[in-house]
């Protein structure tokens, strides 16, 4: 464990921002998409799972795919020192059925409160959350800030974080959850730690954005508290985590 200081761990940690987004398929059914859309899917479908029915897969893996899914949920986090020079965690959630509303207030956010040192976080964030955000927001006819648009970097140039791939040590095919490095830290995840395969169902038949949000937000917390791990460094006391809803 580190004997630095919280200012001088602060100083390497200021232009972190941590992001986790929740994802939905584009519909609650398969049969309210337009025809041409439920034939892309059909098509997707059958070299996703051929033995699966279109219909059922689309409620199963439809959220994956920025081109069948859409954005319900994004959380942000980023460090500061709090009045008593402590190391804390701040996180805020932008959640709702407004997927442009959303992809708008995390723009905002990212082009007003961060500038280009700023550096993203996220758990495979660079298989999924960077490039989904990217993809839905220019299907919304939004154009990515510059702080996440990577579309033309080289895989060398880009300056995001994953904590999967930090993770790996340069093994590409090992792949580990969230919740098993959690674990494995010590971390605490929380008691109603839903996963991808229920937030279809917590979205469109029980409404529950609140839920969602709060699920975001502690991947937001936990991925943070990992990275902390992965440096070597102390582990947030509760109360130096806020959350913003």
């Amino acid at each position: 464990m580190t004997s630095l200081a919280p200012a001088q761990i602060f100083r390497e940690l200021k232009n972190l921002l941590f992001i986790d987004i929740e994802t939905v398929a584009e519909q609650p059914d398969l049969d309210l998409l337009d025809e041409t859309m439920q034939a892309l899917w059909a098509k997707r479908a059958s070299r996703l799972d051929p033995q699966q029915p279109p219909d059922i897969l689309y409620k199963q893996r439809a959220a994956l795919s920025a081109e069948f899914g859409k954005i319900i949920c994004i959380a942000a986090g980023y460090f500061y020192l709090n009045d008593e020079q402590q190391l804390s965690l701040r996180v805020k959630s932008f959640s709702g059925i407004d997927e442009v509303q959303l992809l708008q207030d995390f723009k905002y956010l990212l082009e007003n409160r961060f500038n280009k040192r700023t550096r993203l976080v996220a758990h495979n964030g660079k298989y999924f959350d960077y490039p989904y955000l990217c993809r839905r927001m220019l299907i919304n006819r939004i154009m990515p800030p510059a702080i996440l648009n990577i579309a033309e970097q080289k895989p060398w140039e880009m300056t995001h974080l994953d904590t999967m791939e930090m993770w790996q040590y340069g093994d590409k095919r090992y792949l580990i959850s969230l919740k098993l490095l959690a674990a494995l830290f010590g971390i605490p995840i929380g008691k109603d730690n839903i996963d991808g395969g229920m937030v279809h169902d917590v979205f469109y038949r029980d409404g529950d954005y609140q839920r969602i949000a709060a699920h975001c937000r502690s991947d937001v917390k936990v991925t943070a508290q990992v990275y902390l791990a992965m440096r070597c460094y102390p582990t947030l006391a509760p109360e130096n985590i806020i959350e913003i809803s």
